[in-house]
């Protein structure tokens, strides 16, 4: 039976511009519904991002501000349209590969599916720290503020900032996943990596200054540490990488202990 990558390659550029089309609709459909339940459960979501601010308004007075008369919707609507990208995102990533997998071999397909499942992982637990980590910055942020004072916050911009702080801690805990990629590809070497890795914790912490605000040192020791162990986990999978290779391709010289002179 002929294999669906001969098909595909046989298969005429309107095929392949139709194929995209309902792919597209699919996905597209997909994220539509993923909106809506957003928009549907905005306010309950809402609510959970202003838990932080309840806990405040027991000291002081605190709440959280709308500067326009479309303000709150615009906040539901942005609340919905990240709940609907996240919600949809099986099926919108489904449909990317299976796509582009007819035109790749078999181990860039078996690479491509293994490396995007462990991304969209550690994406999604990034997400989960982040979540768990911002009330704590914002606590804290507003703390500085004196019990006298009142902490009223604009919701768009408090809103931003919570998703700054997910999504960041999100992406920084892929980008292992990302050297691991680059090894297998045969882009970037464990030597490189190891020879770097000052470098690389140096771009660990600034990336962790970034996401974190400038006073809450605490939050951006939360951040560095596990994307500090997460490079010590990718820098042991890239050396067991690079060593089955080099048995694969000179056994006698890896079987030799790594002492010797001879």
């Amino acid at each position: 039976m002929t294999t669906a990558t001969a098909v595909r390659g046989t298969m005429p550029l309107t095929r392949h511009v139709a194929e995209a089309r309902t792919r597209a609709m699919r996905a597209a459909v997909a994220l539509a519904i993923g909106v809506v339940i957003g928009f549907v459960f905005s306010e309950q979501i809402l609510e959970v991002l202003r838990a932080p601010i309840e806990q405040i308004a027991f000291t002081r007075e605190a709440s959280l501000n709308f500067d326009s008369v479309t303000g709150a919707f615009d906040l539901r609507l942005k609340i919905a349209i990240f709940t609907g990208i996240v919600v949809s995102s099986p099926v919108w990533l489904f449909e990317l590969f299976a796509f582009v997998s007819p035109g790749l071999t078999r181990r860039e397909r078996r690479l491509t599916f293994g490396y995007s499942g462990a991304a969209l992982a550690l994406f999604l637990g990034g997400c989960a720290f982040g979540f768990a980590l911002f009330p704590h910055m914002v606590q804290l942020l507003t703390g500085f503020a004196s019990d006298a004072d009142s902490t009223i916050l604009n919701a768009g911009y408090y809103v931003d900032f919570v998703l700054k702080v997910v999504v960041a801690t999100g992406v920084a805990f892929v980008l292992p996943v990302i050297l691991v990629l680059l090894n297998a590809l045969g882009v970037v070497s464990a030597v490189t990596l190891r020879r770097g890795w000052r470098w690389i914790v140096v771009v660990i912490a600034v990336f962790s200054a970034f996401v974190t605000p400038a006073a809450d040192v605490m939050s951006m020791f939360l951040v560095a540490v596990p994307m500090a162990a997460l490079f010590g986990a990718a820098l042991l999978i890239t050396h067991l990488h690079d060593r089955r290779m080099l048995r694969r391709s000179d056994p006698i010289r890896s079987d030799t202990p790594q002492g010797s002179a001879y």
